[in-house]
């Protein structure tokens, strides 16, 4: 029996921790070969140990102009082709000076929608450039989140990350509907709270994961794991989507029809 993304070659930025090392062994255990990029050394090791020959690791920043370059240029180099590019990188830029609006830092504000928006649009970028060139097509999956329309004021109140994601949306469907005449098709993946290594402030947090139980009430009401994720991505990455373009999915556990109930 063939598997779902038999022969497809996929790269993945930010694939060697959290949502994409999940992604990347479920591409791999449905056929794929996968680049997984992860900017941390140790996540770096640990994700060539995990993955093993059907996929290649390397070392790069998201937010560097050539790092998807570098990394669609080497899997064409080393497995023949060129498919499809899952871009997770972003995080959660609270370190950095982002809150609500009245305590956001310029510094905050631009360096939270560097980490996840001009990151994206790099490899994005990166991605078109290479499918036009080769005339192939292919897909792009771009990871977003449900504070992107749903926010939630109480618990997750970053507004920079949320304008980030928010902004993820309109670029998404704005060159999706601009390359479909190219036969690339480009969606967006939108998850609620999910236990990564950037949500370990809310996973350790009890009064969160209680409303969190209300918030995101499927499956017992619990926070989302990484694998709830993957069967979309690879729906996405594989050919079962080749008519779908422009379009934004939540995994989010039912928070976008939650009113979530927390104590005051």
């Amino acid at each position: 029996m063939q598997q779902l993304l038999e022969a497809k070659k996929i790269v993945i930025i930010g694939g060697t921790t959290g949502l994409g090392l999940s992604a990347a062994k479920a591409f791999i255990a449905s056929g794929a070969k996968v680049i997984a990029v992860g900017r941390n050394m140790e996540s770096v090791a640990t994700a060539k140990e995990i993955l093993g020959d059907h996929a290649t690791v390397l070392s790069g920043d998201a937010m560097q102009p050539d790092t998807a370059v570098k990394a669609i240029d080497t899997c064409i180099e080393l497995f023949g082709g060129f498919d499809g590019l899952y871009h997770v990188a972003g995080g959660s830029g609270r370190k950095m000076g982002d809150g609500p609006l009245h305590e956001l830092s310029l510094e905050g504000w631009n360096n939270t929608l560097e980490l996840n928006l001009t990151s994206l649009m790099l490899s994005n970028q990166a991605a078109v450039k290479k499918m036009l060139a080769l005339n192939t097509g292919g897909t792009i999956l771009n990871m977003g989140s449900v504070l992107g329309y749903s926010p939630s004021p109480h618990f997750f109140s970053t507004h920079a990350y949320a304008a980030a994601k928010a902004a993820i949306i309109g670029f998404t469907k704005s060159i999706a509907a601009y390359y479909a005449k190219n036969n690339i098709r480009i969606n967006v993946i939108a998850p609620a709270l999910v236990e990564t290594p950037m949500a370990q402030r809310a996973a350790k947090d009890d009064a969160i994961l209680s409303f969190i139980k209300t918030k995101q009430p499927l499956d017992g009401g619990r926070i989302g794991a990484p694998e709830d994720l993957d069967g979309l991505a690879t729906y996405f990455m594989s050919d079962l989507s080749k008519f779908t373009t422009g379009q934004v999915v939540a995994v989010d556990g039912g928070w976008d029809v939650s009113e979530g109930q927390y104590s005051v």
